[in-house]
């Protein structure tokens, strides 16, 4: 699963290491490029719907459904998914994302913002450890930082929360 894809280029990428991938985005014209990316490269096991992370929460826990799954001809519990790869705007995840997160395996997170990383990986830290970080300097003479890091689930974790809950916290705000 790939949460913000935009143009598909981490995609595009890592495809060839999963058997089926799933990615999402919320921009119908990074959703097209994607699409384009992926079929001038000839990969054939991605599916690209356009939802937002907290959308994608809902569908996955079963609140409500999305007419654009039902278009792409998505159906979630075809999926094994067990990596996520996130790479969010600045503002980082929402809390429903992060706890949505937290149920997975494996979680790659690439981040330009290294304040919201940072409180992003403090709460996933209840139920990951870090296994890797890298800092990459994009934008030299700037404060920007592009950085990524790899969070493999503790097999002890516990949720702290159900996810629903946080679902409903958040749609009643």
């Amino acid at each position: 699963l790939e949460l913000y894809c935009g143009g598909g280029t981490f995609t595009a990428a890592l495809a060839q290491n999963f058997r089926t991938v799933l990615a999402t985005e919320i921009s119908k014209a990074s959703v097209a490029l994607a699409q384009a990316n992926f079929k001038e490269n000839d990969i054939k096991n991605v599916k690209v719907v356009r939802l937002s992370s907290e959308e994608f929460t809902d569908a996955y826990v079963n609140k409500r459904p999305f007419k654009r799954l039902q278009e792409a001809d998505v159906k979630l519990e075809d999926f094994d998914i067990r990596t996520v790869l996130v790479d969010p705007p600045r503002s980082g995840l929402d809390d429903a994302t992060c706890e949505l997160l937290s149920r997975f395996e494996r979680i790659v997170y690439i981040s330009c913002c290294p304040e919201t990383l940072a409180r992003d990986v403090a709460k996933l830290q209840a139920t990951h450890t870090v296994q890797r970080a890298a800092a990459f300097d994009q934008f030299p003479y700037t404060h920007h930082l592009e950085s990524g890091v790899y969070l493999v689930r503790n097999a002890s974790a516990a949720l702290s929360i159900p996810l629903d809950a946080v679902v409903s916290q958040r749609k009643d705000n």
